[in-house]
């Protein structure tokens, strides 16, 4: 995995985003090498380029990522692309697929078996935004990096 950083995207004077991008096969074996690609893509920003982050961001991405691409994995046909970003103190997780649908929370009902994956992204990420591509949608998620 490489991790790029770029100047232009700068959301504070002096601040880079570190980035990485990954096509996952979207075989059963995507999720497990999604969780893997978001966990070495942190450990690479805290030990290499001294991003902060709490164990907690590194936890809630792991169950972003596995909930985004679960989804993506069940409903849309194809590969996934994923993006990970990292600026201006929060990691952005950011998953295309080929599916235009736009998916949404479904009401809490604890008698439900499932379905519950855009719920509890929502309950976790501080932002949450999905739009519509010329092919299918992309959906990315905001995590904090450090407890407030």
């Amino acid at each position: 995995m490489s991790v790029g950083s770029d100047g232009e995207d700068c959301p504070a004077h002096g601040e880079q985003t570190l980035r990485a991008g990954f096509a996952l096969g979207g075989d059963g074996g995507c999720i497990a090498e999604a969780r893997h690609h978001a966990t070495a893509f942190l450990e690479q920003a805290r030990t290499h380029h001294r991003v902060p982050l709490t164990q907690r961001a590194v936890d809630l991405t792991q169950l972003v990522v596995s909930e985004l691409v679960t989804n993506t994995y069940k409903y849309a046909p194809g590969p996934i692309l994923m993006e990970l970003r990292i600026a201006a103190g929060a990691v952005d997780v950011v998953v295309w697929d080929s599916n235009p649908v736009v998916p949404a929370a479904r009401a809490a009902d604890p008698g439900r078996v499932g379905q519950h994956g855009l719920e509890i992204v929502k309950a976790v990420t501080e932002h949450l935004h999905i739009e519509q591509e010329p092919v299918g949608k992309r959906i990315t998620a905001r995590i904090a990096l450090t407890d407030a």
